[in-house]
């Protein structure tokens, strides 16, 4: 029996350990400077909690902003919960890290993406985003566009 090491899943398994670190960071200091993060997750996702309305208008993904106003942002070993603001109704959301599709801090131009298998696209499309965002920056698409992002497809057989 051939055994291989499993390059694709060790390399998400140290990326969402990553965001784990910087969100435990996070809810331990704030963000500093002109950090913030657009995290797009699947609503559809069996540990994820969200509202139901939430759930209904974003069916399939919904990415979320940390930048001006979040609270009760905890951390543990599976995902995090986080209060955010939909238009002036504050949401406590759970997204697991599993569910995380991608984690992008555009202020550094850095990014992550999770993809699974069964994905072909490369890049990304637009998504609309949910909680709180400043007018003035940039729109969500072009934000991901130029952001640096890791791609596990070249680790893959």
């Amino acid at each position: 029996m051939s055994r291989e090491i499993d390059y694709g899943n060790l390399m998400h398994s140290a990326m969402r350990g990553l965001i784990r670190t910087v969100l435990q960071d996070i809810s331990e200091n704030g963000l500093p400077g002109n950090h913030h993060f657009f995290i797009t997750f699947d609503t559809a996702h069996p540990d994820v909690e969200i509202a139901d309305w939430l759930s209904d208008r974003y069916p399939g993904e919904m990415t979320v902003v940390m930048q001006h106003w979040f609270d009760n942002l905890t951390v543990d070993d599976e995902g995090f919960a986080v209060t955010l603001n939909f238009g002036d109704s504050p949401e406590p959301l759970y997204i697991p890290y599993d569910a995380i599709r991608t984690f992008v801090d555009p202020s550094v131009e850095f990014g992550l993406r999770f993809e699974s298998a069964d994905e072909e696209s490369e890049g990304y499309s637009a998504v609309p985003d949910a909680g709180e965002n400043d007018e003035d920056e940039e729109p969500l698409a072009e934000v991901k566009k130029d952001a640096d992002v890791v791609s596990l497809d070249s680790f893959r057989k």
